[in-house]
């Protein structure tokens, strides 16, 4: 039977660097304040474009559906990035 690698059976594959702690804390403070910002400002777009029917315009369909993405991408990988930028790598094991 074929057996699974392991990043150990071929060393140099995935190359590391040693990154200060202050590096990655401040990564991880950036990622935060974008993620926030992003989750606010894509939500109140969204908010807006529902309550009002003067924006439901054709064009704005389209910024409405940038917003929406824009949106789940921050509410999804923000947490995820700043996590494993506060424990300096990644927290999911090899099937995440």
């Amino acid at each position: 039977p074929p057996q699974k690698m392991t990043m150990q059976d071929a060393p140099g594959a995935f190359p590391t660097v040693d990154v200060p702690d202050h590096a990655h804390y401040a990564i991880g403070v950036v990622i935060l304040i974008v993620g926030i910002t992003g989750t606010l400002g894509n939500f109140l777009v969204i908010y807006a474009f529902c309550r009002s029917r003067s924006l439901r315009t054709p064009a704005n369909t389209f910024i409405i559906n940038l917003a929406i993405s824009d949106f789940l991408m921050s509410i999804t990988q923000s947490p995820v990035f700043f996590t494993n930028s506060l424990h300096k790598r990644w927290i999911f094991g090899e099937t995440g």
